[in-house]
């Protein structure tokens, strides 16, 4: 009877295997029928019921088991209270920012830090020049902001250019201020991290500068302003503690 039992179990957890796997070849085809060339960063079964979550450079979809239909945008579970989709967004973030040395970021140290914040940043965006005419008031409220280079512009144009020579600049901190002050600065080339930087924006979905990641990978800006970023770095580590 025992052997009975444990036969049909593992004949249903077979079963389930190839539904899956037969799912999850459908939401594949799924999205390359609309996007061939389309890096499918992962695939996994959503909390949606009857849907698969989709990460695609950066973005999250959900297509259903039957590769039928595709949702784009926020699943909330109401009886949790909790965006689902912003979740996976931020541990996306949190696990790609792990893997960039600090060496590879231009900070921005407060004496006595409390918080710490990742800015994509571009030197001709305005509400990035915005953001870093404050940064001494950020430092005194204890956040350190890491920067790295994401011009929206792409490569081959002069923000990103601009970004080259920073970077390869002898104090690239006077350099940035400089930059983001709009002084013209004598162009510079070296070994460079910009190319990577601007590569890792588009992988955690950048499609806006400045873009603010706390140290849970979740997106607190656009601009924020400098007191009101304190508070809502201050509510992040509170949900943290619970």
């Amino acid at each position: 009877m025992l052997k009975r039992m444990l036969f049909s179990l593992a004949l249903a957890a077979s079963a389930t295997v190839h539904a899956d796997a037969a799912s999850e070849a459908k939401v594949r085809e799924a999205v390359k029928s609309l996007v061939p060339s389309a890096q499918i960063d992962s695939i996994m079964v959503s909390k949606l019921p009857g849907f698969h979550e989709v990460v695609l450079s950066g973005q999250v979809l959900y297509i259903s088991s039957d590769g039928k239909y595709l949702v784009q945008g926020m699943v909330y579970d109401v009886a949790m209270k909790r965006d689902l989709t912003e979740e996976k967004k931020s541990t996306m973030r949190k696990a790609a920012l792990a893997g960039v040395p600090k060496n590879r970021m231009i900070t921005f140290a407060a004496k006595d830090e409390k918080h710490r914040v990742t800015v994509f940043t571009d030197i001709d965006c305005g509400y990035c020049r915005k953001l870093h005419q404050q940064i001494a008031e950020y430092n005194n409220l204890g956040i350190t902001i890491d920067y790295l280079f994401f011009p929206r512009s792409g490569p081959n144009t002069p923000s990103f250019e601009k970004a080259i020579t920073v970077w390869c600049s002898a104090d690239k901190n006077k350099a940035f201020t400089e930059a983001k002050n709009g002084v013209e600065q004598e162009k510079k080339t070296c070994d460079n991290p910009i190319s990577d930087d601007f590569a890792l924006g588009q992988k955690v979905g950048v499609s806006g500068t400045p873009m603010i990641v706390a140290v849970d990978g979740s997106q607190i800006g656009g601009y924020v302003a400098p007191a009101q970023m304190l508070e809502r770095l201050v509510a992040i580590d509170a949900t943290a503690s619970k």
